[in-house]
């Protein structure tokens, strides 16, 4: 891509040359291209491309969700509603589904009216299922034609289908009969009837089901594209791979925002006001569960005053416990998100992760002891540390594994048991378990 090339053109107007070049990218390049330009330069474009070119790029235009407010603000208000129509139905509800109501019914209102009612159709569905991310734009054929008439139709709805590799076969009522694929309509005869090479054996979703479950049903069966039916199995539209990528890549972002008790991190915040105000509930919440493993060492004044040494190895039980409890929950976090859980039984990860615990916890404690019997000469001090710290990882890598089990089990997000969080509790537990076994071997220590 020679971008001078194309910038030269934009400043000097030139239409003709910047088209020729600009056209010969692939849409992800013209994107890219377009993403770095300044307003002047982009309002340029807006006068050099149609609505249904502007349409191919702005499909392929990764921006954050507030810049696509900002970047159709730049438009004639006619030129934008007749690119969003343009749009494959998914990709163009996509970005109404960022704009304000008021907006999003403006642009309808002047909208083409067949393209208005398609978005319409997708928009009442309920955000993160598989109705939000399904397009229409489809090709269905009926059982009781030849081969020959199911390719005059492939080859008529070819150029608006989002995908042409599945062929959806539908009784007279839309409901959903089988699939046929492409290589099947070339591979046979014209005069093969459809009813004798479908697929009955048909994978679909509801419209209802979770994105994430759809992603992972298009990744286990390894499709292309996945049909979206109604109760009584109507074909509603399809979900092609491309979109469960953006769902994959989002729930991903989505996952790890929450492990590190931060929202809403697929968009990057210049505003540190605005960064602040997404990060503050959490740091609240964390600072007064911090407060209670203050008071909780306040309890324990007596004890402390007595052995100060014991204060020297609070850090460390409090830490051990923090990684052991984080390491845990990454795991089940994980198997819950893939669904490998779904395929094994919960107490065997229950049961796995006290082994560990166990192991970890006991080699860890019988390390500890005989650094601090080498460093402090005092083998009740090290056997004390050493006792804590194995009752101390196996707690927290049970509380690692069973609170996002538990949060899954009452249909919360298990993510939002984040690293910091599980950390703060297991903190908690840490301390008094440390403490309790101080104050039973108190008489030793003294």
């Amino acid at each position: 891509m020679n971008k001078d090339l194309l910038i030269d053109s934009l400043k000097n107007e030139d239409i003709e040359g910047f088209r020729a070049e600009f056209l010969e990218l692939h849409p992800y390049d013209q994107a890219s291209f377009f993403k770095e330009l300044d307003e002047e330069h982009r309002e340029k474009i807006y006068h050099y491309l149609s609505p249904e070119e502007m349409a191919t790029l702005f499909e392929n235009l990764e921006i954050d969700d507030d810049e696509y407010k900002d970047v159709l603000a730049e438009m004639n208000p006619n030129y934008a509603a007749d690119m969003i129509s343009k749009m494959y139905v998914d990709d163009a509800v996509d970005v109404l589904n960022e704009l304000e109501k008021d907006q999003v019914v403006s642009y309808l209102t002047i909208m083409d009216e067949e393209a208005a009612q398609e978005i319409k159709d997708l928009l009442h569905y309920e955000e993160y299922t598989a109705g939000s991310i399904m397009t229409t734009d489809f090709v269905s054929i009926s059982a009781n034609q030849t081969v020959r008439s199911a390719m005059y139709i492939l080859k008529n709805e070819a150029p608006k289908a989002e995908t042409i590799y599945y062929i959806y076969v539908l009784d007279e009522q839309k409901r959903l009969l089988g699939v046929i694929s492409l290589r099947d309509l070339i591979v046979n005869d014209d005069d093969t009837m459809i009813a004798d090479i479908t697929n009955d054996r048909i994978v679909s979703v509801s419209v209802g089901d979770d994105q994430e479950e759809v992603a992972r049903k298009i990744k286990d069966y390894n499709f292309l594209a996945l049909p979206v039916v109604d109760f009584q199995n109507h074909l509603l539209g399809i979900i092609t791979v491309d979109d469960v990528m953006d769902v994959m890549e989002e729930e991903a972002s989505d996952d790890y925002s929450k492990l590190a008790a931060v929202s809403d991190m697929d968009t990057i915040d210049r505003n540190p006001i605005s960064a602040a105000r997404k990060r503050l509930p959490w740091l609240i919440i964390l600072l007064f569960l911090g407060m209670m493993t203050a008071s909780l060492i306040g309890r324990f004044e007596e004890t402390l005053n007595k052995v100060a040494i014991l204060a020297v190895f609070i850090p460390l039980i409090a830490g051990m416990a923090g990684n052991t409890g984080t390491q845990a929950l990454a795991v089940a976090v994980r198997g819950i998100a893939t669904g490998d859980l779904e395929k094994e039984s919960k107490w065997k990860l229950i049961i796995r992760e006290a082994g560990t615990g166990l192991i970890t916890g006991a080699i860890c404690g019988v390390l500890v002891a005989m650094i601090i019997f080498i460093w402090k000469g005092n083998i009740f001090l090290g056997i004390l540390v050493g006792i804590s710290i194995l009752c101390t990882l196996i707690v927290a890598t049970l509380a690692g594994a069973l609170i996002p089990l538990i949060m899954h089990k009452f249909k919360i997000d298990p993510a939002v048991a984040s690293g910091p969080f599980i950390t703060t509790i297991n903190d908690l537990i840490s301390i008094l378990i440390y403490f309790g076994m101080a104050t039973l071997f108190m008489s030793y220590l003294l």
